[in-house]
């Protein structure tokens, strides 16, 4: 007589994980996650600010384009010296500004700032970073006539950086490496250049650029 086969039941160590073993997996990557978090996020952040800088530059860079051809209006801001960092940061707290044209606050010091309207709702918004405010001055110490050409000194703001009050940063640019979301007061890009003038001489040139008090023949204009 033929015996019917068993059943052959498993043993509970053939069953599969334990509770125990899939709390220790669990641990495991728990703590390969939390130990790659940081690189990740310092990734991400820096990727973030080097494009937010980016297109500061290219702002920057649009603002001059546009003053040297005549398209923007000349910085109504007059600077004393040549030296950057001694021309006064804006004051935050408020702007008041149309899209790609200049604002109308804040007014101190006497300064001129330029929106850039980053996310094409027709205002610079105290709320968003995509948006950009260009701070604007010139100089040319033998004359205030813009057509005699000057030295354009350039800041882009994050607009939301006049979201508090105080004065924002001059002189100290925002990094591109960072772990959060950067120095909102500082600029993203500090820029100078010479905006020709419209009938350009020597002797135009000359008293432009000589140095102040100096008796040397060589800073001499003729």
């Amino acid at each position: 007589m033929k015996h019917k086969q068993q059943l052959k039941i498993p043993c509970p160590s053939e069953s599969g994980f334990t509770i125990i073993e899939s709390l220790i997996a669990m641990l495991v990557v728990t703590v390969l996650l939390t130990a790659i978090a940081p690189v990740i996020v310092l990734a991400t952040a820096s990727r973030v600010q080097a494009r937010r800088i980016e297109l500061g530059t290219l702002a920057a860079r649009s603002y001059i384009d546009g003053v040297r051809t005549g398209a923007i209006a000349a910085p109504a801001a007059a600077s004393t010296s040549t030296d950057f960092q001694s021309f006064a940061s804006p004051t935050a707290g408020s702007l008041t500004c149309n899209a790609n044209a200049y604002c109308t606050a804040p007014a101190t010091p006497a300064t001129t700032l330029y929106c850039i309207d980053g996310n094409s709702d027709g205002i610079c918004s105290l709320t968003n970073s995509k948006d950009l405010v260009i701070q604007a001055y010139r100089y040319n110490k033998a004359s205030t006539d813009t057509t005699t050409g000057y030295e354009l000194g350039v800041r882009v703001y994050r607009a939301d950086g006049f979201n508090s009050g105080g004065n924002l940063i001059a002189g100290r640019k925002q990094a591109t490496f960072t772990a959060g979301i950067g120095d909102r007061k500082a600029p993203l890009v500090e820029m100078t250049t010479v905006i020709p003038p419209q009938s350009t001489s020597f002797n135009e040139w000359c008293n432009r650029l000589k140095v102040t008090g100096s008796t040397t023949s060589n800073t001499t204009c003729n």
